[in-house]
């Protein structure tokens, strides 16, 4: 009896299609009414987004978990999404970069500057498809040709199991990250090592 009402709690926090983001979400130590309420905190204050759960926790664990940690005192330049292609643009930063963005570009999921290095991370956010593969990767590479910035391909995965259904595709020189262990970053070769940088 227990069981089944634990399996009716865990229902109703989450949207059908997203299967595991009570999980994601306790691992992220994220409350209940958080969850729901999409409410997660950008360098700039505050940020409500819509009810894709799984990619919205995802993204939100790569700007609270993984920047502090491999990208201290990174900048923020842009989240996208299919659905709002330009959820948050810093279009000055990405400029200064010799950056242009158009909406009809296949732009990654979050981008970050890391001023101390130079380099451009370009993050994609994986829940169910889009990692970042060669084809991708010469994309991308096209895309931002123009950049002052050295670039570096990042997958970010919510669980190995996620992962796991991608590996064989992961490209060479790019790096993966998973949510559930976020102070690990799986290298696969390339010229930029993008480790943790302790404080």
């Amino acid at each position: 009896m227990r069981r089944t009402k634990q399996r009716q709690k865990t229902d109703t926090l989450c949207h059908p299609s997203s299967v595991g983001v009570d999980k994601l979400a306790r691992s992220l130590r994220i409350p209940r009414r958080q969850v729901e309420a999409q409410r997660w905190r950008l360098p700039d204050g505050t940020f409500f987004y819509h009810p894709r759960y799984r990619w919205c926790l995802l993204i939100k664990a790569v700007v609270e978990k993984f920047c502090p940690r491999f990208a201290p005192g990174g900048v923020l330049l842009y989240i996208g999404d299919t659905e709002n292609k330009f959820v948050h643009l810093e279009t000055a930063g990405l400029a200064a970069l010799g950056v242009t963005l158009n909406s009809a570009a296949k732009i990654t999921d979050v981008i970050v500057h890391d001023p101390k290095r130079n380099w451009l991370l370009l993050i994609e956010a994986v829940t169910s498809a889009g990692p970042v593969d060669g084809k991708r990767r010469k994309e991308l590479k096209d895309l931002f040709a123009g950049c002052k910035a050295g670039l570096v391909f990042v997958t970010a995965f919510e669980n190995r199991r996620t992962m796991q259904t991608f590996v064989s595709h992961i490209a060479w020189e790019s790096e993966v990250w998973i949510a559930e262990d976020p102070d690990h970053m799986i290298h696969f070769n390339g010229e930029r090592f993008l480790g943790r940088i302790l404080m």
